[in-house]
């Protein structure tokens, strides 16, 4: 009785919980196993593991599941190599470093859909963009002509949307990055550097030995949010030119197509994957506190 009474006060966040996560879930999968139009209710069906079938084998989805694949490591690899740098730069004291920190971190803070927008417009409009404009002021510079201004977004479309979100994800990258530099021990630091090794020395064999878990940590979470990631696909083009990823195809399986079961199907890997790249993500946070807590 007492461990129930002392669980009671959880009990209905924990409700809360499986109502909002678990039961639609169950609903998606209910779904998953009907060829269900909405344009035409009446001929609702159960067909089983087929939509399932159709996930693995529809060329479109195909080609997005590999579009998913190359934009998920496109970026994280950039955001964990930037954040490595910015990271390793944040770790050295000089002044204004709180202030420089707080801009880097920026850019995570903003709504994605507002990031998305801010790049479309602000930087890749082939008349006013930023990029654009930059290109001119540098080839008045030299006496170049540029009569012919690039279309970003036309011409490297999945390029376009990968730089938006490695300039969204970097600073997630490097605050994570950063608290594990920073955890690192300050005379074990001082006593190499004593021994006489060289700054790379301390980097290879000390430091980024040191950083394994944080890496494997910012790797994990950054694929588990960008494989989902929905709002800069949508918004810079839209899915077109070859950029539409699992979870915009699913977005066009259900609200365009209609087709109820097929996305459902989706999105139901979509979720089985995502659980399991999360699994490795939570053992090695729980690896990483473990050892917080052996040192302390």
């Amino acid at each position: 009785m007492r461990a129930w009474a002392t669980r009671a006060p959880l009990l209905p966040a924990l409700i809360f919980l499986i109502a909002v996560t678990q039961l639609p879930f169950v609903v998606t999968l209910v779904i998953s196993l009907f060829d269900w139009n909405s344009l035409a209710p009446d001929d609702r069906a159960f067909t089983g593991l087929s939509n399932y079938g159709s996930v693995f084998t529809d060329p479109a989805i195909r080609e997005s599941v590999l579009t998913t694949v190359v934009l998920t490591a496109s970026v994280v690899i950039a955001s964990v190599v930037l954040g490595l740098i910015l990271a390793l730069l944040l770790n050295r004291t000089f002044f204004g470093r709180g202030m420089v920190r707080t801009l880097l971190i920026t850019p995570f803070l903003l709504v994605p859909v507002s990031a998305a927008l801010l790049w479309k417009h602000a930087l890749y409009n082939p008349e006013y963009g930023l990029l654009n404009g930059g290109l001119n002021w540098a080839a008045s510079l030299v006496g170049i002509d540029t009569a012919a201004q690039p279309d970003w977004i036309s011409d490297m479309p999945l390029l376009a949307v990968e730089a938006a979100l490695v300039w969204q994800w970097t600073p997630f990258m490097m605050l994570i990055l950063l608290a594990g530099l920073q955890s690192q021990s300050a005379e074990t630091l001082e006593a190499v550097r004593l021994d006489g090794a060289s700054g790379w020395q301390t980097f290879r064999y000390l430091t980024l030995p040191h950083l394994r878990r944080y890496l494997e940590l910012g790797i994990l979470l950054g694929s588990v949010y960008i494989v989902q990631n929905f709002d800069a696909v949508f918004t810079i083009t839209s899915g077109g030119l070859g950029t539409a990823n699992l979870p915009y195809t699913i977005y066009q399986t259900f609200y365009q197509a209609h087709e109820y079961g097929l996305a459902s199907a989706a999105g139901v890997v979509v979720v089985i994957g995502t659980i399991v790249v999360a699994t490795f993500a939570l053992r090695v946070v729980s690896s990483l506190f473990r050892e917080e807590a052996s040192r302390s």
